[in-house]
């Protein structure tokens, strides 16, 4: 089935990020639905053919998976990260009273954040995607092998097909995005999570390299009054503070959510 999406137009990182989120949990939740015909074809209907064909829809609804989460990144990476990189440099250079070009560091820049982005969004997509192939190996190995011994359809026929629908049920679970330390988080809480992420990354991008490309050497931190500077919970509170332009690159933002932004202070001399 195709996704049918609109193209993602440029915009404000909000609204663009619940657009990304809502384009990919959709990703998530169609492949979760095929993997789920395919556990009710193992537990209500085990005859050969049909568990065969159910297979057959998940291996294509996998696919489909990769070319829609593949689509929307690359949508992303190249409409939306360059909108909010130009406009925290334009916001930068209007501050100096210069004109923002896209010149070789800018460019260089926006290339590093595009595969930064697009690396971590494929991460993600790949390791559902495995997720998937392995349940629908394991599940065709047993339509040919488990299958057929339970053509008789008798009660124990049923009870054997109902657990080792169970087992398939155990082995992958493609509604969450799992992280390292093993949490569980809804798709579309990651999404929007790492899209806005991603978002004040790139504006804040724009906003330093222009400041440095202008010469000015220190930046002014607007930022939430608890937040702080290398986490939420860094003592080192963040906002109404002034930072050189290489230490703001370092800490462009702190957390998740995130709001930071930077003001280039072009008055205040490095000394």
């Amino acid at each position: 089935m195709p996704y049918d999406w609109p193209p993602l137009v440029p915009g404000e990182a909000d609204q663009v990020a619940r657009r990304v989120a809502a384009v990919l949990e959709d990703a998530w939740q169609r492949l979760s639905a095929r993997q789920a015909a395919v556990i009710a074809a193992f537990a209500d209907n085990w005859r050969t053919p049909h568990v065969l064909a159910t297979l057959e829809e998940f291996k294509q609804a996998i696919e489909a998976f990769h070319r829609a989460v593949d689509d929307e990144a690359v949508q992303f990476v190249g409409r939306q990260l360059p909108h909010l990189y130009e406009q925290g440099a334009t916001a930068a250079a209007s501050v100096s009273g210069s004109r923002f070009v896209w010149t070789l560091i800018h460019r260089d820049a926006l290339q590093a954040l595009a595969a930064d982005s697009y690396g971590d969004f494929l991460r993600r997509s790949q390791e559902t995607g495995r997720m998937a192939d392995a349940l629908y190996r394991a599940a065709r190995a047993a339509a040919r092998r488990e299958v057929p011994l339970l053509a008789a359809g008798n009660v124990t026929a049923r009870q054997a097909a109902r657990a080792l629908a169970d087992r398939l049920a155990a082995s992958s679970h493609l509604e969450y995005v799992i992280y390292r330390n093993g949490a569980r988080v809804p798709v579309r809480a990651w999404a929007e999570a790492a899209t806005l992420a991603k978002s004040a990354v790139a504006y804040n991008a724009g906003t330093l390299n222009q400041a440095r490309e202008s010469g000015v050497k220190y930046v002014e931190v607007f930022d939430g009054p608890d937040c702080g500077w290398t986490s939420h919970t860094d003592p080192d509170k963040a906002a109404r503070t002034l930072r050189t332009v290489d230490e703001a690159a370092e800490w462009p933002i702190s957390h998740p959510r995130c709001r930071r932004a930077f003001g280039p202070r072009p008055a205040i001399d490095s000394e």
